[in-house]
């Protein structure tokens, strides 16, 4: 009779184990949301920050060749291999297309957006680098389509990095093509905007 008594007064001690367990995964988790989040704003910035300083320097750029280039004779770098000379591009990048500016307005224009709008679930360093890029150089050709002669979205880009035996560019059509050709990279790799890789 007393051991009963004693079985019976003797309170249960409760399996703390699982409970802790779960707890611990329970923070882990809330961690994992909390950092998420931290890192695509962090990525956001790299972006941003890539963007403002590629179209930075391509404006910069046009404005000093305007002043002081246009309408001058080319400045020799590299003998004929390599020369600055100051034209006016009403076309795509490298002079393609003269005749449709206006259309190429809008596919920069176009590509600005799809960028903004892909950026929201952007948590790769790499892609953020690469549309950084394409972002800056679609400003800043977009900004002469704007703003520049002979009127508002049909202006022309001022071009003036002109190698031997190619056609004439700027800087923006070099952020264009270094971020283009970074995305191929990117994606021949398996690795997707959001972070996750995958292989076919």
């Amino acid at each position: 009779m007393a051991e009963a008594e004693r079985t019976i007064d003797t309170p249960d001690i409760p399996d703390t184990g699982g409970t802790e367990g779960d707890e611990a995964a329970d923070r882990a988790d809330d961690r994992s949301a909390e950092t998420a989040p931290s890192r695509g704003r962090r990525k956001l910035m790299v972006l941003f920050v890539v963007a403002v300083f590629a179209y930075l320097l391509d404006l910069i750029s046009k404005m000093i060749v305007v002043a002081k280039l246009e309408h001058h004779e080319p400045i020799e770098l590299i003998g004929d291999w390599l020369q600055l000379s100051a034209i006016r591009n009403a076309g795509a990048a490298f002079g393609i297309g003269e005749a449709f500016t206006i259309i190429f307005t809008c596919i920069a224009a176009t590509v600005i957006v799809v960028i903004a709008r892909l950026a929201r679930k952007l948590y790769s360093l790499p892609w953020a680098i690469a549309l950084g890029l394409l972002l800056g150089g679609a400003l800043g050709n977009l900004t002469d389509r704007i703003f520049r002669a002979p009127g508002t979205f049909q202006g022309a880009v001022v071009d003036f990095i002109a190698p031997a035996h190619f056609a004439v560019f700027n800087l923006a059509d070099s952020a264009i093509v270094c971020g283009g050709i970074l995305i191929v990279i990117l994606s021949f790799k398996g690795l997707d905007p959001d972070g996750t890789v995958h292989k076919d």
